[in-house]
């Protein structure tokens, strides 16, 4: 027997998290350039759709168990545990720390068993989203030295540093797995093989700039920053050259996917540039900011046109290796 369709938000697959992380790292890089009246604006945007969001996520939870079990064991899962940190992270840079670190517990209780879950589940050539294990756990990092530099405690500073070097393993063993393939034919998620070491260097320099570590220790967490957002940027470089190759103009959720990592590029040089004293990477960051908000932009006016025209496509399957998608090509989501 069918069910009926239920409102709108019920019918959202757990990729659209990374419309959280998307709006909420865009919040953060307007923040950090000094326009805080769009950046509060991108911040409450992306504090109302965590909301319907998490209030979807409880009440699949607790209403239909073996659907949630079955979206929790792929890796759109954990854009639950980044976009909570994400968000965490912004409202640390109010000064809101005590709500940034409710975010942290929240986050830090549902990544061990979401990632166990997509672990667990992984295979050969998998999409861009296997890359989430290191997002969600740099998420995790950057949130806790964040808190850490605002004065709740140096401790928090250590786990960091743990998180930190987990992400990157995990980061390696995600590469291991991608589908080198996806570059050229991915929807969008594929952005995040770039967006998870701009992640990973974005930990980096809050660890970088904490008084905590000084001498080699601080040398040591400065080139690895430095390293990665070296990285990053080839990543970029390389993404982006596949799509003007093979232009992949359509709205789909997994677009987000691809506005995350290009705000997180951004955010990651800005930090960088300012924790390891290197100038040049803020003119850098800059433009890449802009380049994020034109992309935030027209994956918003897609949505906006995809759900006016119809919203054909609202519930998603999964793909092999955890990729949701809608249920058919025409039209794209």
């Amino acid at each position: 027997m069918t069910r009926p369709p239920g409102p709108w938000w019920a019918e959202l697959p757990p990729a659209a998290g990374a419309a959280v992380m998307a709006t909420g790292i865009v919040s953060v890089g307007l923040h950090l350039v000094g326009h805080e009246t769009f950046s509060r604006a991108a911040l409450a945007l992306a504090g109302v759709v965590w909301l319907v969001l998490a209030a979807d996520f409880t009440a699949r939870f607790l209403r239909d168990r073996p659907r949630w079990h079955a979206e929790a064991d792929t890796p759109p899962a954990l854009t639950a545990v980044a976009a909570t940190a994400v968000l965490g992270t912004r409202l640390s840079a109010l000064g809101w720390q005590t709500a940034a670190a409710a975010l942290l517990a929240l986050a830090a209780v549902l990544w061990p068993g979401l990632l166990y879950s997509v672990v667990r589940h992984w295979k050969r050539r998998m999409p861009g989203g296997a890359f989430l294990v290191c997002v969600a756990t740099q998420g995790l990092a950057v949130l806790a030295a964040t808190l850490a530099a605002a004065g709740e405690g140096d401790w928090l500073a250590r786990a960091a540093l743990v998180l930190f070097c987990l992400g990157v393993l995990l980061y390696g063993e995600a590469l291991v797995r991608f589908d080198f393939r996806q570059v050229w034919t991915g929807a969008g998620d594929q952005w995040i093989a770039g967006g998870a070491l701009a992640i990973s260097a974005l930990a980096g320099s809050k660890l970088t700039a904490s008084p905590l570590w000084t001498g080699g220790a601080h040398q040591a967490l400065r080139t690895a920053t430095l390293v990665l957002l070296g990285l990053d940027l080839a990543w970029y470089a390389i993404l982006l050259t596949a799509e003007v190759v093979r232009p992949r103009p359509h709205y789909d959720v997994r677009r987000w996917s691809t506005v995350f990592p290009l705000g997180m590029a951004a955010v990651a040089t800005l930090s960088t540039g300012a924790a390891a004293h290197v100038r040049g990477l803020h003119t850098l960051g800059e433009v890449l900011l802009w380049v994020a908000v034109a992309a935030w932009l027209l994956t918003l006016a897609g949505l906006v046109v995809t759900r006016t025209s119809g919203g054909a496509g609202r519930r998603g399957g999964t793909a092999a290796g955890g990729e949701v998608i809608g249920p058919g090509p025409t039209p794209p989501r």
